[in-house]
Order: C-alpha cells, then structure tokens, then sequence
C-alpha cells in the first residue's frame, strides 16, 4: 500500500507549492506539494482497507516515516489514528521510535493524542509518560505534556501538574509553548483550577506559558 500511495502522490506532485511547504517547515523535510484535503481524499479508500486487517500494519508505518516527503508521515499518522483502538502499551517503543525520528511539531502534535488515547485506556502508560516528561528529548516531553489535551473533565490534574513541574524554569519554546496549550485546554473545562495553577506556579512559568493558559480565564 506504500507503494501505491506513493505513485498516486507522484501523479498529483507540484513543485511550486512544495517549495512553499518546505519553507513554512524551515526547509527541514521535503514535499511534494499536496495539501491535505487532497491527500486525504486520495488516501481514505486505502485506509479503509488497510483498517479492516486484524493487525496494525508497522511495516507500512515505518516505510511511511522513511520516506523522504513529509506527506507520507502524515499519512502514517492518519492510519495510526484510525487503528488507535488496537494499539496498546506494547506499541508504545515503536510510538517513541517515530516520536525522536523526523521529529517536528506538526508530527509530535498527532502523536501525543495517539499516545494518550492508549495512555487513557491503560494506566499504566502514566509512568512512561512520566519518565518522558523528564527526558532530554524536548518532543518526548511535548508528548509527556500534552497527551491529556482533549480529556476534558477525564484530566487526572494530578498528573497533568506533576508533568508541567516536571519542565518548569525550560527556556525552550516548544515545551513552555505546550505547557501553556495544556493549561489553556483544561481551563475551558475547569476554568478555577487553572487560575489557581498559574498563581501557584507564576513565579516559575515562562511568560509564554502563563499568557497561553490564561487565554480563556
């Protein structure tokens, strides 16, 4: 399915709007030139099929990241996103594996839903997700960070606030930019316990954190 995924890519290539692409990613991957309602129509049939088989498809996955053009990434993510029912702790390894390969945030931000999702249905993901809020890689933390995102009234805030203590006083941009998001997130479901967060913790969140996650309060 690689393969034909790839010659129908082929078929629709535009140069001009790859350039473009690959300049909004600060030229760090390459493209084709396909935007994503495009690419989705023409890859939905053969997701389709692809998530009526009764295992998850690494292979595919993996020959996806591979592949030099950033859309066959995304492409993998769609397929993971469909199946992510089936995926569990034991893909966790081959989950942190695409996590620190090509790693941006367009790719991270797909993960760390897909993670959490399997982070959600087996607690116990928590630890892992713990240990990553640790870790030197930055997007490993982003995922740690993030994963909670879309719980809504599920949040475990005990969690979220031991993670986000975890990557306090960071002057990287994408972990306080995702400390903020988290936070802004929650405070649409449970606007008082983030204000009661970000005076806790004011004297020690970036400044980016802080004007995110009290965006809605």
């Amino acid at each position: 399915m690689y393969q034909v995924i790839v010659g129908e890519f082929k078929k629709r290539e535009n140069p001009r709007r790859a350039k473009e692409m690959a300049a909004y990613m600060r030229n760090q991957f390459l493209f084709y030139g396909i935007k994503t309602p495009e690419r989705r129509e023409i890859i939905a049939p053969i997701l389709m099929e692809m998530s009526k088989q009764k295992d998850v498809d690494w292979n595919f996955v993996f020959s996806c990241w591979e592949d030099p053009r950033r859309e066959l990434q995304y492409v993998a993510l769609s397929y993971l996103d469909r199946i992510r029912a089936r995926l569990t702790i034991d893909d966790i390894d081959r989950l942190k594996r695409l996590a620190v390969t090509k790693s941006w945030w367009d790719t991270v931000d797909s993960l760390d839903t897909i993670i959490g999702d399997i982070a959600f249905r087996d607690r116990r993901v928590d630890e892992i997700l713990l240990s990553w809020s640790r870790d030197d890689n930055i997007w490993l933390r982003r995922i740690a960070i993030n994963h909670q995102r879309k719980r809504k009234d599920k949040t475990d805030t005990a969690l979220l606030e031991e993670i986000i203590r975890n990557n306090l006083g960071s002057d990287e941009f994408f972990i306080n930019k995702a400390i903020g998001w988290s936070l802004r997130e929650y405070s649409k479901t449970n606007p008082v316990w983030v204000r009661d967060f970000l005076d806790r913790y004011r004297g020690r969140l970036a400044r980016l954190s802080v004007r995110e996650g009290s965006k809605y309060i």
